[in-house]
């Protein structure tokens, strides 16, 4: 290493510990109590799931966004993307018509530093065989990295990272701390409490093309020296095991979640009951992962993760790609079945599963949506503007494709979190109860309470929350036993309010709240879909010229639903999902503006799957609470009943067995 380099990173790390004494001595100080302050608790918006110029793929494809411009833009300040001109000014600009309560930076943890090195001319490594590559043939370059890093089941470093990587670990401290440094500048920490950030990153392992990533997020601005990656720690027990050691235990008010996300393109690699070393997972393993990973993001940018498509499901065809693993994007097989264990409905099921035999649930998580941006935009979800997330093959550095991105992708979606108010202790407290909610773009309000004497008319009573959180429990919790009395099954109440479609967005009706029930019998695992509200047989459409919806749907839905299956003696999850109109996919509002014209064969360039009857050209957006479960009292025993096929509460999909 030069001694130029050496005096440029000891001056820069003096600097940043500068930077980091009177930061922690600020943001350490007792924050002004919040005006707005909801004992009920409220609903709050926001993306967990973001990519800024940092991340390298999001680099390599030409964002320039900082994450000081992510949180801008959430909060609803204009930035620009690609392209970009000589100079570095964009040729474009953004702006989220609703800006978003929160937001938090997730860049990946893995290539931090090579990123910098390879950006910046005076840096050691810059001139390095890769660097050049990647800045002259970004996705040869990428290609190259991916194989080498996040793909590889023995990733490594560059030589141009010198001994042991030490060089990369090095320069990555920089960009770490101005992620740290963003986030403190805007989390309002005044009473008005507007917008709230949270510390985080990405930790990327994909081996062999299959995702098993997480979200790691930070409760304060007390966080990991450095970041946990998956180049030197290449597996997810590694990283629990970092997380709890540097965080959770450490003894310094450390405290941190990790969320997975993208299972339905883990070849089945996410939700493993199995160690590293191939044997069972133990009651340990399992208490660790159930302390860390309290949320799942349900649905995002690369696809939905909700359930497997087919007869039983209808509605589980949403967003589904056709291909398991992230290696299979560019050519997805042409008979694509999924694997076991890519779902999150499976894996809660397995959580069921794994109860009984560790007496702990390793998958006991809560439901979020998030968007994955590769943009450094958060919340850029309406279908009507969607500018793609630069997460595709099909985007470059080079500008943004007049068809964003893969046409299977979509815009992604939002994870709502219940809380008191707007400020990182109550939503963090939100997310560890998993009282939270993931939608797939609309500021759906949805409310679930699991209880056992809930009364059938409770819906019309003012004071409805009151009493649901005296005599019942929120999404994300376990029923209570010790309060059933005499009653024969469990009740719940649903609600949800259709998105206001505030500021110029598009509000659709809703159009029905559905009960996913999940139970073990028989060491076997079972689901079934209940329609508890609504209208299940409307016929309300979309005009495809205009994209205007038509047919009648609801404001709101509420509505008190008892099991008629309930078996005392069975595991059990349920949770609710709230499901719009149809209403235009983003695809069809992008071929409608270029009015693309399939019958005349004059189709734009490159907006071929315009006229690709594959590709949906309307969805049912949508919201999926957390669950909530049940556990037979401990005295019990497990139950060989039959239950019942006739439903008296609507349609219901045939049980399925796994």
């Amino acid at each position: 290493m030069s001694f130029r380099t050496r005096y440029s990173l000891a001056l820069a790390f003096a600097t940043q510990v500068l930077v980091l004494v009177v930061s922690m001595a600020a943001s350490s100080a007792e924050r002004e109590s919040c005006t707005e302050h909801t004992p009920l608790r409220r609903p709050f918006f926001g993306d967990t799931h973001v990519h800024t110029t940092f991340s390298f793929d999001a680099w390599g494809q030409g964002t320039l966004g900082t994450p000081s411009d992510a949180y801008g833009y959430a909060k609803g300040e204009p930035i620009g993307i690609q392209p970009y001109d000589a100079g570095g000014n964009a040729q474009a600009q953004i702006v989220l018509r609703r800006p978003l309560d929160f937001a938090i930076v997730t860049d990946h943890s893995e290539l931090l530093g090579e990123t910098e090195i390879c950006r910046n001319p005076k840096l050691e490594g810059h001139g390095s065989l890769i660097c050049r590559v990647v800045r002259r043939f970004p996705a040869l370059g990428y290609a190259l990295i991916n194989g080498n890093t996040y793909s590889s089941e023995n990733p490594t470093r560059y030589s141009f990272c010198g001994d042991d990587g030490g060089h990369c670990r090095e320069v990555a401290r920089g960009p770490w701390r101005i992620t740290q440094d963003a986030a403190e500048a805007h989390y309002d920490r005044t009473s008005a409490c507007s917008f709230t950030t949270f510390v985080g990153y990405e930790w990327t392992g994909m081996p062999g093309g299959n995702n098993i990533h997480r979200n790691v997020v930070f409760k304060s601005e007390i966080v990991q020296d450095s970041p946990t990656t998956y180049i030197e720690t290449p597996t997810a027990e590694g990283l629990w095991k970092a997380l709890a050691s540097e965080c959770l235990d450490a003894g310094n008010g450390c405290g941190v979640i990790a969320i997975p996300h993208n299972s339905n393109v883990s070849n089945g690699r996410m939700w493993l009951t199995k160690r590293d070393d191939g044997t069972p997972l133990r009651k340990v393993d399992a208490e660790l992962r159930a302390r860390l990973e309290r949320l799942v993001e349900v649905t995002q940018h690369k696809g939905d993760s909700e359930c497997r498509a087919g007869a039983e499901d209808e509605l589980c065809a949403f967003e589904t790609l056709a291909y398991a693993r992230m290696q299979d994007m560019a050519r997805p097989p042409a008979n694509f079945e999924p694997v076991p264990r890519i779902y999150v409905r499976e894996a809660l099921a397995d959580g069921l599963l794994e109860k009984e035999r560790l007496g702990v649930n390793p998958f006991q998580f809560g439901l979020i949506g998030s968007t994955d941006t590769h943009l450094a935009a958060p919340g850029m979800v309406d279908e009507d503007e969607f500018k793609g997330h630069a997460a595709g093959l099909s985007s470059s550095r080079f500008g943004v494709p007049a068809y964003p991105d893969q046409p299977t992708f979509n815009p992604g979606g939002l994870a709502v979190f219940w809380a008191e108010e707007n400020s990182r202790p109550s939503l963090f407290a939100a997310m560890k109860r998993r009282e939270a909610y993931g939608t797939s773009g609309p500021r759906i309000v949805a409310r679930f309470f699991g209880g056992w004497n809930f009364d059938a008319e409770i819906c019309s009573d003012p004071s409805i929350w009151t009493h649901a959180y005296a005599h019942g429990v929120p999404m994300g919790s376990e029923l209570d036993n010790a309060a059933r009395g005499g009653a024969s099954a469990p009740s719940f109440i649903v609600s949800a309010l259709r998105d206001p479609g505030d500021h110029g967005v598009p509000s659709t009706p809703l159009q029905r709240i559905q009960i996913i029930k999940g139970w073990v019998e028989g060491g076997q695992t079972h689901e079934r879909v209940y329609d508890v509200s609504g209208d299940a047989q409307s016929t309300a459409d979309v005009d495809p010229a205009t994209c205007a919806p038509r047919g009648k749907g609801y404001g709101e839905l509420c509505d008190v639903w008892r099991d008629p299956d309930f078996d005392p003696d069975v595991s059990a999850f349920y949770y609710a999902r709230v499901v719009e109109n149809p209403s235009c996919r983003w695809s069809s509002w992008v071929c409608q503006r270029a009015r693309v014209d399939c019958e005349s064969g004059d189709i734009p360039e490159g907006l071929d799957s315009c006229c690709d009857d594959s590709v949906p050209k309307t969805i049912q957006e949508r919201a999926w609470t957390s669950p909530i479960w049940y556990s037979p009292p401990a005295e019990s025993t497990p139950s060989q009943a039959v239950l019942n096929p006739s439903v008296a509460n609507g349609h219901v999909t045939p049980a399925q067995s796994r």
